[in-house]
């Protein structure tokens, strides 16, 4: 469980999950949740193009989850943000399948892209994985507050002389670097999962934004801890547990989340009537 080579397990899923903790509780925050599941399933498309070419499918992976986090960003402008996603995800995955099409098989590598291969990350993918980590904190950090301002208060943000459309490109941007880091080890499905869950657990917990993003990342670090635990031990996959594990703490959040309002509820007429007349 401990030996050197799940101990490059344990790093790399807990820089996954940080990642996966910070960005998605914008992208829950900003109703972005179509956008950071469109672009990593867009983003296959590079990794297949880029094995049938024998480039190294991270860069097709990049490369196309930057295209279409700038489309996005580009053709949400112009009108609905959900229609701008849709219509780029069905191109990119078009063209997926057309790369595919001109495969003579399907390459094992693009099958873990998919689906994950946390238990096969190597030490040598530790240091990309950190540094892609740390460049996507680092622009948080910088966009931390016009994120914030525009996601909860859209008209302040614009008075204030705020441009939301660079904003809102710039988080894409970032969508676009933490699916490059994060899909290599819990693959394209399992990143909307991972990215989506904790924050809208920790969202339905706390309204406050700090408060809200730190509970995101440790909900998002204690899933992937508990799935590969349960994954080493089963000898299922990974994605499995990640995806399950993330659907009960959204339910037990949404449950914790009821209980609280309905006590408040019921102690308004309480304490009204133990007020004095």
């Amino acid at each position: 469980m401990f030996s050197s080579f799940m101990m490059t397990t344990w790093i790399a899923a807990t820089m996954v999950a940080v990642i996966a903790g910070v960005v998605g509780y914008f992208a829950v925050l900003r109703g972005s949740a179509f956008a950071a599941h469109a672009i990593p399933q867009g983003a296959f498309a590079g990794a297949a193009g880029a094995s049938l070419v024998g480039a190294s499918t991270i860069l097709g992976l990049g490369v196309f989850a930057l295209a279409g986090a700038l489309l996005i960003a580009w053709l949400g402008r112009r009108g609905r943000q959900d229609v701008a996603t849709a219509l780029v995800l069905v191109v990119l995955l078009g063209a997926g399948a057309l790369f595919l099409s001109f495969s003579v098989e399907y390459a094992p590598q693009i099958y873990s892209l998919l689906f994950g291969e946390v238990l096969g990350v190597s030490r040598s993918d530790l240091l990309p994985l950190a540094v892609l980590g740390l460049v996507c904190i680092s622009a948080v950090g910088v966009l931390y507050r016009p994120l914030t301002l525009t996601s909860v208060l859209a008209d302040v943000a614009e008075a204030r002389g705020v441009r939301a459309s660079r904003v809102e490109m710039g988080f894409f941007v970032i969508i676009a670097l933490a699916t490059t880091m994060t899909v290599p080890v819990v693959g394209a499905f399992l990143m909307f999962s991972l990215m989506i869950s904790p924050a809208a657990s920790a969202r339905l917990l706390t309204s406050r934004p700090s408060w809200s993003m730190a509970l995101s990342v440790a909900i998002a670090v204690t899933t992937v801890w508990a799935a590969v635990f349960a994954s080493y031990e089963s000898q299922w996959p990974v994605g499995f547990f990640v995806g399950t594990i993330g659907t009960v703490a959204y339910g037990a959040a949404r449950g914790a989340a009821y209980t609280s309002r309905t006590r408040a509820v019921r102690s308004v007429p309480v304490a009204a009537a133990a007020a004095p007349a």
